[in-house]
């Protein structure tokens, strides 16, 4: 079973441990995604036993929200960092997810938390973003960079609409640094997290798609010299839970 991520031939990229034709990559990540929105944050819940949520706080409070920033949060559609965004008093938010059924999910969420004001919902690609140069204080993208097919070219579009002396952050699974946690990471993972998908999604792919994807993207240091690469600064990284996920911070000088 090959785990590492590797290249692969000009024109394709993978999907999970499948190679696919580069255009087909968006399509196929909106169909995972898009079948699973309405139990997205219920499967978060069950396969990290809830530890996404404190994850999730540890990357918030790094953050640093404050009330005259503003926040252009990728990949966010169910909303939980633009929640914990308002939730610790930061500004406007523009929550920017290629998937619509995750959107809708996001806005009913909002609703339900009574914060239909202070948050924008706008469909787009993170390659591509809809958004003007220069305009954001702060870019978040929380486990979405992986899903990308041009890992570089969405954080040189983050770096593109973020303003001068804004921040860069990515919350992503990553590479576990403890050996033997590894192997019993790696047989929960394979072994158990596609059965619990298929139980309560009837979407066991999506799942396996998932574990795979995780085991695709680059190491922790190997993503911090991209992110250099791409133009930003006093870059960052700080394992969560011994590299089963880790924060990435940049900024633009």
């Amino acid at each position: 079973m090959t785990t590492e991520h590797d290249s692969h031939s000009p024109g394709t990229t993978h999907f999970g441990f499948r190679t696919v034709a580069e255009n087909d990559k968006v399509s196929l990540v909106k169909g995972v995604f898009d079948s699973v929105a309405s139990k997205y944050d219920l499967m978060n819940d069950l396969m990290s036993v809830g530890v996404h949520r404190l994850w999730k706080a540890a990357f918030l409070d790094g953050l640093r929200p404050q009330p005259g920033q503003t926040l252009l949060d990728v990949g966010g559609g169910t909303g939980d960092i633009a929640f914990g965004w308002k939730k610790r008093g930061g500004g406007p938010v523009t929550v920017c997810d290629i998937n619509r059924e995750m959107l809708a999910v996001g806005r009913d969420r909002a609703l339900d938390r009574n914060l239909p004001d202070g948050i924008t919902w706008v469909c787009g690609n993170a390659e591509a973003l809809p958004i003007p140069d220069g305009s954001v204080d702060r870019y978040t993208i929380a486990f979405c960079l992986r899903n990308v097919t041009h890992w570089d070219r969405a954080i040189a579009e983050a770096f593109r609409v973020l303003k001068p002396g804004g921040r860069f952050m990515c919350l992503e699974f990553s590479h576990v640094i403890v050996p033997g946690l590894k192997q019993l990471y790696d047989s929960y993972s394979f072994s158990v997290l596609p059965k619990v998908g298929e139980m309560v999604t009837g979407n066991r792919d999506a799942y396996q798609y998932l574990v795979e994807s995780i085991r695709k993207f680059p190491p922790q240091e190997e993503l911090a010299t991209m992110i250099r690469d791409c133009g930003f600064d006093q870059v960052t990284v700080r394992n969560l839970s011994a590299g089963i996920a880790a924060i990435h911070s940049g900024w633009r000088l």
